[in-house]
């Protein structure tokens, strides 16, 4: 048998496998079962400066109320049209008047609010409200209504600006995404600002209380307590070569992650701090909220200053370093990789 004759024969057997709904897996073995993970998505900073008065022209654009959440946002350069930052999850910046409401609603898809620069803005979730302050780590877990608003000039409101993060691209590839909108703009307001935490939030629980959610009771995550935190590790003891110091946020009546699919952290990076070099399969989302620095992520390299956002990549090496103390919010896909038990990570 000749060649071409093999080549003709194979190419009028794929024919009939294609009319079939069929397709040769040795055609394809290697693209889908590779040696090493080939993320699509590529190291990307977004600056602040750069977009900070993008982000403001927003709001001479369109209304809160007819945008329903007005966001812009960070698409990966490798994901184009994905309305995703990494294959699992998104990333937006999303912009509060004075005086301005985002109208009440709930959806499958698990969210984040890191908040950048502002701090009259309030948000509710599930009948409580907090008030947002730079720095602080604020969850809306799946199927919770949750609403947004910010008092008028007069009452001392100013533009807020907050990082949302969601597991939309995770939820759409598993077609489970659902959402509802409230009959009203805002919610009721059913327990006063801080109950969650003064439940919660000591490193004490209800004596009654029985965990019946995977998602944190504590909604709102103040900085201050997170700085704290850091502070206090950094002068009791040495920085890891790899992260400086870094803290993991938890459900507090779990230990585990505050949300199921979204893990988050805050570090602090001295300066003079040189990082080693690691890499790990979650895909991971930085928001730099004090310091200035460098991040070397695989064959790119970014300056970073407060505000600014970038991303890494599964399995691409990353190094930190700071020029002045720093301190970095991050979120990643860690808690899927780890419940399928395909987190790996390497230190070198």
């Amino acid at each position: 048998m000749t060649g071409n004759s093999l080549h003709d024969q194979r190419s009028a057997y794929y024919g009939q496998l294609t009319e079939q709904r069929l397709a040769p897996l040795w055609e394809s073995l290697h693209n889908l079962v590779p040696k090493a993970p080939r993320p699509q998505a590529v190291p990307a900073i977004w600056k602040y400066a750069q977009i900070r008065d993008l982000v403001m022209q927003a709001g001479s654009l369109i209304s809160a109320q007819e945008a329903v959440r007005r966001v812009l946002i960070l698409q990966n350069p490798g994901l184009p049209g994905k309305s995703a930052i990494t294959p699992a999850l998104y990333a937006g910046l999303q912009l509060i008047l004075p005086g301005e409401i985002a109208p009440s609603h709930r959806h499958t898809q698990s969210a984040l609010r890191f908040i950048v620069e502002g701090r009259s803005a309030w948000t509710a979730v599930n009948g409580e409200r907090t008030t947002m302050h730079p720095g602080d780590f604020i969850i809306t877990p799946s199927w919770t209504w949750h609403d947004h608003g910010n008092p008028s000039v007069e009452e001392g409101g100013e533009p807020v600006v907050w990082l949302d993060g969601l597991d939309i691209p995770l939820i759409a590839s598993l077609d489970a995404g659902f959402a509802e909108n409230y009959p009203e703009s805002m919610q009721p307001v059913l327990r006063p600002e801080g109950d969650s935490f003064a439940r919660f939030g000591h490193n004490m629980v209800p004596v009654r209380h029985r965990v019946t959610d995977p998602t944190s009771p504590v909604f709102s995550y103040p900085y201050e307590r997170s700085r704290e935190a850091l502070d206090a590790l950094y002068h009791n003891g040495e920085p890891d070569e790899w992260d400086g110091v870094k803290l993991r946020y938890v459900n507090p009546t779990t230990g585990g992650w505050p949300m199921p699919t979204i893990a988050t952290f805050m570090q602090f990076l001295p300066a003079g701090f040189a990082g080693k070099t690691y890499r790990s399969t979650d895909a991971t989302i930085y928001c730099v909220v004090e310091g200035r620095g460098s991040v070397r992520i695989g064959d790119s390299e970014f300056t970073f200053e407060p505000h600014d956002v970038f991303v890494v990549p599964g399995w691409q090496p990353v190094s930190l370093a700071a020029q002045a103390d720093s301190v970095l919010f991050s979120y990643s896909d860690r808690p899927v990789l780890s419940a399928l038990n395909l987190l790996r990570e390497e230190r070198t």
